[in-house]
């Protein structure tokens, strides 16, 4: 072969596979843009209201699950309290969970795991306030993950929560192998357990 027929071939082989990437990179969706706003359906509360066991202040935004029939972005009324996928509440009204001040509760992505993930805002929280189990909660420096047995409340009932699943991604009940992080999650739960 002469060299502009190798050059025509290569040229071609780089066409195509460019075509590939950019139609795999397009099957990913969503997953590729990193900064697409999120479509889900949203309530903002317009005055107290509890839901999933706790008593969110006004202006806390709910969010649900995608659904095929339901519109995007904000309704003007609630939708089902199942379908919650996460409450956010408004950046001046944290309330108290674990005697923790949370930004959110977040529903655990997977399906089979039955709980959802706290955020914490630490700055919040005052000296005075602290106890064994917020600075350990603290420590890890993110999210909790909490196990239930009634995935219908997401409040600090002690005799709804069956563990704590994670604290972020430093200690999981996931690497079982691991002792150090089995203990860990031990001891922030038996300290969570004993607050009152």
């Amino acid at each position: 072969m002469n060299a502009k027929k190798i050059f025509i071939s290569l040229g071609l082989i780089l066409f195509i596979a460019v075509i590939f990437l950019f139609l795999y990179i397009r099957a990913l969706g969503s997953m590729w843009v990193l900064n697409e706003p999120d479509d889900s359906p949203y309530f903002l509360t317009t005055e107290p209201v509890e839901v999933k066991g706790i008593l969110v202040p006004k202006g806390t935004k709910i969010t649900y699950e995608k659904r095929w029939f339901r519109k995007k972005n904000e309704h003007k009324e609630p939708l089902d309290e199942k379908d919650i996928t996460e409450i956010d509440f408004h950046e001046e009204a944290t309330i108290k969970w674990a005697g923790v001040p949370i930004t959110s509760i977040v529903k655990f992505f997977n399906p089979e795991m039955k709980g959802f993930s706290v955020y914490a805002d630490f700055n919040r929280l005052q000296e005075e306030e602290q106890t064994q189990f917020s600075m350990m909660w603290k420590s890890c420096n993110d999210d909790l993950g909490i196990t239930v047995e009634n995935v219908n409340d997401w409040s600090f009932n002690k005799k709804n929560i069956l563990d704590i699943e994670s604290c972020s991604v430093n200690y999981q009940r996931y690497f079982s192998d691991d002792t150090n992080q089995q203990m860990y999650l031990d001891s922030l739960y038996h300290k969570m357990m004993n607050l009152k």
